[in-house]
């Protein structure tokens, strides 16, 4: 199991994290009525699986000598409903998409670049989103 992330709110949507050592702020856009403090926590979300695919990239192409220099990874991300989804399993609730586009740099062939894009869907993030999540939630101090 992992360290807890503490998430504190006080009647507004801006909200504090704590991570290990680290603190930021998410918070909600001003149009959906926070005060656009922070990224939202779908962007976090989309942070994440971009930054495991960028780190996963170079760790393969560390272990492979590959001359990957740099990594860009654009998402974005969108719902449907899954009655809506053509190529979709569920038809219960929406189905969430992230698209990344990624651009990798250094002196690559093609053929290495192929054998990344095939190695970004391998990161531990998009496996996570992949399966089957389970949460359960309980009342802090009974």
């Amino acid at each position: 199991m992992t360290a807890p992330v503490v998430v504190r709110s006080r009647g507004t949507f801006r909200t504090e994290v704590e991570a290990g050592s680290h603190r930021f702020v998410l918070d909600e856009p001003a149009s959906a009525g926070g005060t656009d403090s922070g990224p939202t926590p779908y962007d976090v979300v989309a942070a994440g699986l971009g930054a495991c695919t960028a780190m996963t990239l170079h760790f393969y192409a560390k272990r492979e000598n590959i001359p990957l220099d740099g990594v860009d990874v654009t998402l974005t991300h969108d719902r449907e409903h899954a009655k809506d989804c053509a190529d979709c399993n569920s038809q219960d609730g929406y189905i969430h998409r992230f698209k990344l586009k990624i651009a990798v740099h250094g002196e690559l062939t093609d053929e290495q670049k192929k054998k990344l894009l095939d190695v970004a869907s391998r990161c531990p993030v998009a496996k996570m989103l992949r399966s089957e999540i389970r949460i359960d939630h309980e009342l802090a101090g009974g």
